[in-house]
């Protein structure tokens, strides 16, 4: 039975099982859903790789385990989160991921280049994080 039936001025209305909470927490939660999908990402990604063009049992399905498990974090993260941002900071997190551990675990080019490329990519997440309203 649903507990908390909130209308939203210009959204809508929200309805939940659960108490509501404040929307500073619920941003704050958003934005944890989002990282952590950002790094799902990175890690399926990442699977792609030992897949070997989906040929090895394991890794394809741990891959598509983190594929879901990213796509539904993402998902969740949408509810509170604009969807131009979202999407950014996720990709964003799954790009500077990905080429990170494929230096770190694929032994991939360390490069002056590709390092300041990934810091700005870092750099503008971290400028969508603050100036999106929440």
């Amino acid at each position: 039975m649903l507990r908390n039936i909130t209308v939203i001025p210009g959204v809508g209305i929200h309805m939940s099982r659960y108490p509501q909470q404040s929307g500073e927490a619920m941003a704050a939660s958003a934005w944890i859903l989002l990282i952590i999908a950002g790094l799902m990402e990175t890690g399926w990604a990442i699977g792609l790789k030992y897949t070997e063009g989906w040929t090895r049992f394991w890794p394809s399905l741990l891959t598509v385990v983190l594929m879901a498990g990213s796509f539904f974090l993402l998902s969740k993260a949408l509810e509170d989160l604009p969807v131009g941002t979202a999407y950014t900071v996720w990709t964003g997190i799954g790009a500077a991921g990905t080429v990170l551990a494929g230096m770190l675990i694929l032994g991939e080019s360390r490069d002056t280049a590709r390092l300041l490329c990934i810091l700005l990519i870092v750099a503008g997440i971290v400028g969508l994080r603050f100036v999106s309203p929440e």
